[in-house]
């Protein structure tokens, strides 16, 4: 199973492949917002569900800390489209 990293410090949700590196991306906007304006999936591994995978990870961490969440990212805005509802 992949597991869906987080570091604090560079503000990222990652997963490491030989491939390279999977991750979303976000700033801290205030104490109580974070925008997710970056998700990058290398090329040879689109379409497996990895940048769901990230992006899940990500409003699980934000809804755990009582975050409200910016969809700059255009895939996180397609991904709450999709899931919203579950």
């Amino acid at each position: 199973m992949t597991t869906v990293l987080h570091d604090r410090t560079e503000h990222k949700f990652y997963i490491t492949f030989p491939e390279g590196e999977a991750a979303l991306s976000y700033s801290v906007v205030d104490d109580k917002t974070l925008d997710f304006y970056s998700t990058y999936v290398p090329p040879e591994l689109r379409g497996g569900k990895i940048a769901q995978m990230l992006v899940k990870a990500g409003f699980d961490y934000a809804k755990a800390n009582h975050y409200d969440v910016i969809p700059s990212c255009p895939y996180v805005k397609l991904y709450l489209e999709r899931y919203s509802h579950e």
